[in-house]
């Protein structure tokens, strides 16, 4: 058998000057969108809370320009504080969404200078600190934290916008059509240990370390994620009314919400219909189903004679390769995804179709593992052996239980930045604002 390894990175092979320039780079396209994202809106919408779910768009700017104050600016730079007032009004644990609209918060012009007069400092501190010699400046690390953390709250701007009402203020062009002939239905994924987790990714967050091996079962994988065709079978068949489909936790919130097909779904005379950033249009059945909780999608597997995959049966089929033994960076191989590989970052505003990316195909033959939609997991989210906190234990730790699930593969709305195979998102399992959706699995009994 092969041995097990994990892929090389190659961030790790540039020497300072190159490191920099990548960085920079990463940075400059995290503050581009946080900007389009801002500037699409006028004043009174980024100050609007559009739904209690959610922050108003000008805390999320200026959130963003305090972490990475604190970060950057201050640890890494050992630099004097810009703004120390507003440190405890832009930290996440210490006010709820729901209240934060009623905070002393900075209003646009000032969020936006902020965010400018913080990132002016920040390059400062990238252009002198040592890349080397601490863990948190290793191969830029605290700059791809701060990166990742522009990202993520970009996409989480961007739900904004899908709760936001009003005419349209995003636009994109349509998602590409399929590139494949016919797929098949599912993947077998073979039984045995693979190389969970890394040690080697520079950027990589703490609750992605450390790498470990798991054994996996035998089972299958659908090929592709879960259509709205397919998921609107379910919605027809009465899949929402049959309390047989669903858990208890599952058919206590449908129940008590009301909930009777995907958020932004409605019936109208002549078929479903969904709101899409603004605008109305039919549901298209080729693409893949998003803004489905993890209790809808467990019920609509359920329905189907199948359940979800677990996180370690997710990674397997995502990154092993069973010719070298090795667990690749992403499911197509080791490079950064390219426009090629995946629906990501924004370039479109809705998922695609199966078969619509061929060259982010996996080994073990499974498409579209990376964008498009997250993907709920059955799995809690937890610690992998050997865990260990870093660089603050509110990344992750505090959120360890069965509270949570974990998504994996990222979604149209998430930069390439804030991906890999390795990555692990988490949500209360009630949440369908944000851009989930799922594919099912099924055992495969003694087959290897």
């Amino acid at each position: 058998m092969n041995h097990l390894t994990e892929a090389a990175h190659p961030l790790r092979e540039l020497g300072q000057d190159k490191l920099r320039e990548h960085t920079a780079d990463a940075l400059t396209r995290a503050r581009r969108r946080s900007t389009g994202l801002t500037d699409a809106v006028d004043d009174a919408d980024l100050v609007r809370q559009h739904s209690k779910l959610m922050s108003p768009l000008v805390w999320d700017l200026a959130h963003i320009g305090s972490q990475e104050e604190l970060w950057l600016v201050r640890d890494v730079g050992g630099l004097e504080p810009l703004r120390p007032d507003i440190d405890d009004l832009y930290d996440a644990f210490q006010h709820k969404r729901s209240d934060r609209p009623s905070l002393p918060l900075l209003g646009p012009a000032e969020a936006r200078a902020y965010a400018s007069q913080v990132r002016e400092k920040a390059f400062d501190v990238l252009e002198k600190a040592p890349l080397e010699g601490r863990r948190l400046t290793e191969a830029a690390f605290a700059f791809g934290m701060i990166t990742q953390h522009e990202q993520q709250h970009d996409e989480t701007m961007l739900a904004t916008h899908q709760l936001r009402r009003g005419e349209p203020v995003l636009h994109a062009p349509p998602v590409p059509g399929r590139r494949t002939g016919a797929l098949p239905a599912e993947v077998l994924v073979p039984a045995g240990p693979f190389l969970m987790g890394t040690s080697v990714e520079p950027w990589a967050l703490d609750n992605e370390r450390p790498a470990h091996e798991v054994v996996v079962d035998a089972f299958f994988i659908d090929t592709a994620p879960v259509t709205n065709g397919a998921y609107l079978e379910f919605v027809e068949s009465g899949g929402y009314h049959e309390r047989r489909w669903w858990s208890e936790a599952g058919w206590a919130y449908r129940t008590a919400h009301d909930i009777t097909a995907p958020r932004f779904w409605r019936r109208e005379a002549g078929g479903w219909w969904r709101t899409r950033f603004g605008l109305d249009e039919p549901v298209p059945p080729e693409q893949f189903v998003v803004h489905v909780s993890f209790y809808e999608a467990e019920a609509y597997a359920a329905w189907a004679g199948k359940r979800l995959p677990t996180e370690p049966e997710w990674e397997k089929a995502a990154r092993f390769d069973p010719a070298t033994g090795q667990s690749r960076r992403y499911p197509w191989g080791n490079g950064d995804p390219t426009p090629e590989h995946a629906n990501l970052g924004q370039r479109y505003l809705s998922p695609s179709v199966a078969g619509a990316y061929p060259a982010g195909v996996s080994a073990l033959g499974v498409h579209q593992l990376i964008g498009d939609v997250w993907e709920w997991t059955s799995t809690d989210f937890h610690g992998y052996p050997g865990f260990a906190a870093f660089p603050y234990r509110e990344y992750s730790e505090v959120f360890f239980g069965p509270e949570y699930k974990v998504l994996r593969g990222g979604s149209f709305g998430t930069d390439a930045a804030a991906i890999r195979g390795t990555f692990r998102n988490w949500d209360y399992p009630i949440r369908r604002q944000i851009f989930s959706g799922f594919r099912c699995a099924r055992d495969a009994g003694d087959l290897a």
